[in-house]
């Protein structure tokens, strides 16, 4: 099961975030314990008053070479497991995906 699903006009990505990190980076795609996939992220910023959440978003921003208005946590704000919609093309998006190596 891939670590996002497509929306209209979207995907939904599913990202394990990891806040306090020496770098700001997309490690890849790993599996959490129950099997399911996510995209494993890490940020800089602390996760005090979304300033994580806001890491993230600039992060896949400039990952997917979208705008920052296209990229939202859309779910779990508040916990490392995330959910991600990012606006655009989403074959293109996918493909990006696809691209990231498995850890």
């Amino acid at each position: 099961m891939p670590c996002y699903r497509i929306a209209p006009g979207a995907i939904v990505i599913s990202v394990r975030l990891t806040p306090r990190a020496d770098r700001d980076a997309i490690d890849g795609v790993g599996a959490l314990s129950d099997g399911r996939e996510v995209a494993r992220a890490r940020v800089r910023a602390v996760a005090e008053g979304g300033a994580a959440n806001a890491a993230l978003t600039s992060l896949l921003a400039k990952t997917f070479g979208r705008p920052k208005s296209s990229v939202a946590v859309v779910a779990g704000a508040t916990q490392r497991l995330k959910q991600v919609r990012i606006e655009g093309d989403p074959d293109k998006l996918g493909e990006i995906v696809a691209a990231w190596p498995q850890v």
